[in-house]
């Protein structure tokens, strides 16, 4: 059995559905480890799931469960302690003591083709790379189906991206404006990087209207002003996700360094669409053209600079 831990915002959680997804489709017997949300639940409550298991600070929530066609099988304890261990004492030891009893993968590089090698093994990452399951996105789409907002602004603004040559442009600032995060994360989306990407959209479409995505909605009220521009201001708190439903309605996408956006971009079913994303995700790495080009098959690439790739 392959187990493939879900952990992390919607994005995250889409991109480790994907996989778990591509692996059934494989022929693997596959299953979703859904235990890091149920732990989050009992760190909100101050308790913790066993007297030896530490709560986990979290506010995310399992937003997989609220679309409507999403079919998956959840393990249960015993197969993730087959594969792993525990988190008790037994657990600790048994991993530092025994390590070649346990089957763990963690994810350490952008792709890992040896994955679909293997057939018992636990699976922990967030597996942005494209190529893990571009060639399952058409089945993908047909799953991941957005319950009915019961906010008629949305589909409204809907209605609007599909009678017009529109662009969704993902600005994400808010956490990542945070020291902590400024290093890992901050400086990639540079201003070079979306004027560089709109002007690669106006060369071609010279009527594009971008519809500006953001956690900062007074910065781009402030900086995006013209009749060209349309700041999406509809969802809040748990409706949120419904951005990325308006992302994936729009005919064409300028994403982040976020994984909402590149969901957004891949939900998108206009077969023309121009994709485009950062060249790294993190300040951490580096961009090598040739190897972009092969493990995100389709996508155009901007620089912090603004120069332009593909």
């Amino acid at each position: 059995m392959i187990i493939v831990q879900v952990a992390g915002g919607l994005g995250n959680q889409l991109q480790q559905y994907a996989l778990y997804r591509k692996l059934v489709r494989m022929g693997k017997e596959a299953r979703l480890d859904l235990s890091w949300f149920e732990q989050a639940q009992f760190a909100e409550s101050g308790k913790t799931k066993g007297k030896n298991e530490k709560p986990v600070v979290t506010k995310r929530e399992l937003e997989l469960r609220y679309f409507d066609r999403l079919v998956f099988e959840a393990c249960n304890d015993e197969d993730r302690v087959r594969l792993i261990g525990d988190d008790d004492l037994k657990g600790k030891l048994r991993r530092k003591m025994f390590p070649f009893t346990v089957k763990h993968f963690q994810e350490s590089k952008m792709y890992h083709p040896e994955i679909f090698t293997f057939d018992d093994m636990y699976l922990s990452g967030y597996f942005a790379c494209e190529k893990y399951y571009a060639d399952i996105l058409y089945d993908l789409r047909e799953k991941i189906q957005f319950p009915k907002s019961d906010n008629p602004l949305n589909y409204q603004m809907a209605e609007e991206m599909e009678n017009c040559c529109s662009v969704s442009v993902h600005i994400r600032r808010g956490d990542y404006l945070n020291p902590e995060n400024t290093a890992m994360f901050g400086n990639i989306c540079t201003e070079s990087y979306y004027e560089s990407a709109m002007t690669v959209i106006k060369e071609q479409m010279p009527d594009a209207h971008f519809y500006v995505f953001s956690d900062d909605v007074n910065y781009v009220r402030g900086k995006y002003t013209g009749e060209e521009y349309t700041i999406v201001d509809i969802n809040h708190g748990k409706d949120s996700f419904y951005d990325m439903w308006l992302m994936s309605k729009c005919k064409h996408n300028i994403c982040a360094n976020s994984t909402f956006s590149f969901w957004g971009a891949r939900l998108n079913g206009n077969e023309s669409k121009i994709m485009i994303r950062p060249t790294i995700h993190k300040n951490s790495q580096t961009f090598v053209k040739e190897e972009m080009e092969e493990l995100w098959p389709g996508w155009m690439f901007v620089s912090p600079e603004g120069k332009v790739y593909g």
